[in-house]
């Protein structure tokens, strides 16, 4: 079963997000523009590819503004704001965190975002 999504505020903008496992890690994993999280847990291996990550922290998927689940943008915004919008779905601060993501963000490797 897929985790429950749920929804952070970016300013005006809901950000649907969910968690899953648990430890001293986040995993933020950025959806690309065509994808939304829930459908990411349909396929099968691509349920066993999350389920995997998620033994190594805590799992964080996200939909980016105006993609997926999250609320359409109608104005134009920054990779900046987008990177602050993805600070919105972790439920407390963590020591480390690492970025996944097929396209985004664009000017930040997937790694470390340190």
């Amino acid at each position: 079963m897929a985790p429950v999504t749920r929804y952070a505020r970016s300013g005006e903008t809901a950000i649907a997000y969910q968690v899953v496992g648990e430890g001293g890690r986040d995993l933020l994993f950025l959806t690309g523009w065509i994808a939304q999280i829930e459908h990411l847990w349909e396929a099968p291996a691509n349920r066993r590819f999350l389920e995997r990550l998620a033994t190594f922290g805590r799992l964080i998927l996200f939909d980016s503004r105006g993609t997926g689940l999250s609320d359409r943008v109608l104005d134009s915004y920054t990779v900046e704001q987008e990177a602050r919008a993805a600070n919105g779905p972790r439920c407390s601060p963590m020591p480390t965190e690492d970025w996944l993501g097929p396209t985004w963000p664009p000017n930040i490797p997937s790694g470390s975002a340190r």
